[in-house]
């Protein structure tokens, strides 16, 4: 139990975003209610939930949530996407253990069926996985974006979950 808490403790603080109290970040409420999709998807809002479709373990540090090997959202597209398109944006980490044990993890997606191309990482960081998103995928209340990672560390080895990235926030923006 002792080496999961330091295993936790380092993912977090390898990420950047652990334990410490982040300031000028906050979840608002905003005149969306709770049957309407967001655009944008924080880890940390509760509200996020019904939009995380598959892949996301439990919230962390009231801040992120570590994805699984394939995990997927539904986003409401922006105003203006189905004329002009959108770009997805996707903020995460990658931890340094998930490196070491990896060497590289190599993240694809496809919003609404239509396949986005691949990034490849090699070290670790945040990143922003952003792609452009074509407006016939746009057209209707939402689209689901799945991502897949090609590997993941596997359940058992730091815990009980399969590990991928760990994940702040998802969105569709207006080009």
């Amino acid at each position: 139990m002792r080496r999961l808490s330091v295993l936790v403790l380092t993912l977090a603080l390898a990420a950047g975003i652990g334990c410490k109290r982040r300031e000028g970040i906050s979840v608002a409420h905003t005149d969306e209610d709770s049957a309407t999709l967001a655009s944008m998807v924080h880890m940390a809002d509760p509200r996020a939930k019904t939009q995380l479709l598959s892949g996301f373990h439990d919230v962390e540090h009231n801040a992120w949530r570590w994805t699984a090997k394939s995990f997927s959202v539904a986003l409401r597209p922006p105003a203006g996407a189905r004329e002009k398109g959108a770009r997805l944006q996707f903020k995460f980490a990658v931890p340094d253990p998930v490196i070491e044990r990896l060497n590289a993890v190599s993240l694809t997606a496809t919003a609404g069926g239509r396949g986005l191309s691949p990034e490849t990482y090699t070290q670790s960081g945040e990143f922003t996985y952003t792609r452009d998103v074509p407006a016939e995928v746009l057209s209707g209340e939402a689209v689901n974006v799945e991502f897949t990672l090609d590997k993941a560390i596997p359940a058992g080895v730091f815990d009980g979950r399969e590990l991928g990235v760990i994940a702040s926030s998802i969105a569709l923006d207006t080009k």
